[in-house]
């Protein structure tokens, strides 16, 4: 496509993005939905007892935060993740399903030592892990909970933080390249509640570039991401969720391009599904379910669900990897037994509940129906009306 042409397109969706005339195409349900969100699968942290041991004698001195425990899953937290799960069923007979969001990459720490830490480098996680880092089974215990329809895989990125911010910390040196530095020896990519100048993928905090990276930078990071992914689950990626949920429509973009049909948003207000330019569905968080952080009481998430099924609203629980994690603590049973009395209670609170993935809602504002082992159902959705000018956007393209 000609720049001329690019110009007017990207012209053309801001003005329809930004005009009062175009309301969203958003969507309530008759019967009640839950989806379960989990971010950061795959990424590693601390590495096990001998990596906290290194940084707690390089001075840096860890138990202040939950985040200083963040470390990787083991096989045996997704399995017992996996086994759990399974045990769950909705009135259709389907399992509850987990939506788990990947990096698809880690920092190679040896090829990095061997350049005296100048610059990153990245292991892809089809690959396995990097340096001394071991988890047997890993890979097997997510391929098998997805085979058993309790797993969804989604995209999240590659690096989590800013490339951009970190390789120009490491310019400046100072401070800021001493605490990375000091954390990539102990084979620790970053800690992030230290460290919060390093931002967000897709996203730089401070000057003298500071916000979204341009559309061209996105895109080479988010086609590296996705071409990993399908490296490693054998399909390509139609569900995605930007690091600290910082995206915007360069982003979506990129997502589009690379096959992703449902955005993933931060809880908030609740706001009910919506169809955007790129007929990407929009999926908002309700639930902030983190017992490795904070635990509410059960009657809380219940009354959340209660407000969301009565204005036709899926609830959407959102849970990070770490609250399975068990090597550094045990964040992992208590998370599971939690998370298991919600959905009983759930369960018994609304007997035509349906659990659903990303996708599953995607097909059901589409098609209005759901899928299940014995054929499809219908779903009734209500779609709210929404005159639209995207039929211009897609002459354009």
């Amino acid at each position: 496509m000609e720049v001329h042409s690019l110009n007017v397109l990207n012209l053309a969706r801001k003005w329809i993005r930004s005009s009062k005339a175009v309301p969203e195409r958003s969507f309530t349900f008759e019967q009640p939905f839950v989806l379960l969100h989990s971010d950061d699968w795959g990424r590693v942290g601390v590495r096990d007892k001998e990596g906290y041991e290194q940084l707690r004698h390089s001075g840096i001195l860890l138990g202040q935060h939950p985040y200083d425990l963040y470390t990787l899953e083991t096989a045996d937290d997704v399995l017992a993740l996996r086994d759990m799960l399974k045990q769950h069923r909705d009135y259709a007979g389907r399992s509850a399903c987990m939506v788990m969001n990947f990096l698809t990459a880690n920092l190679d720490f040896p090829k990095m030592q061997a350049k005296e830490f100048q610059g990153i480098e990245l292991c892809p996680l089809s690959n396995g892990l990097p340096g001394h880092w071991q988890r047997p089974g890993l890979l097997v215990a997510y391929r098998s909970g997805i085979a058993d329809g309790v797993f969804f895989p989604g995209l999240h990125g590659t690096t989590h933080f800013c490339r951009y911010a970190v390789e120009r910390a490491l310019r400046q040196g100072g401070e800021r390249a001493e605490l990375i530095t000091t954390l990539w020896k102990a084979e620790t990519p970053y800690i992030y509640w230290r460290m919060p100048w390093i931002g967000y993928e897709y996203n730089n905090p401070e000057k003298p570039r500071a916000g979204f990276l341009a559309a061209e930078e996105q895109a080479t990071l988010i086609a590296q991401a996705a071409e990993i992914f399908k490296d490693l689950f054998g399909t390509a990626a139609v569900t995605a969720c930007a690091p600290g949920y910082r995206a915007n429509d360069d982003t979506r973009a990129a997502w589009a391009r690379a096959g992703v049909r449902i955005a993933q948003n931060g809880s908030g207000a609740p706001k009910p599904p919506h169809l955007d330019e790129y007929e990407m569905l929009h999926l908002h968080r309700i639930i902030d379910f983190e017992p490795a952080q904070q635990e509410l009481p059960l009657e809380k998430y219940l009354q959340l669900a209660q407000s969301c099924f009565a204005n036709g609203l899926p609830v959407v629980i959102s849970v990070h990897s770490m609250n399975f994690h068990s090597t550094l603590k045990n964040f992992r049973d208590a998370t599971l037994r939690t998370l298991d009395a919600l959905l009983k209670a759930l369960e018994g609170k609304y007997p035509n509940l349906l659990y659903a993935t990303d996708s599953d809602l995607y097909e059901v504002v589409i098609r209005g129906r759901l899928r299940t082992a014995h054929g499809s159902i219908p779903v009734q959705v209500t779609q709210s009306a929404s005159p639209s000018l995207k039929s211009m956007a897609r002459g354009l393209r």
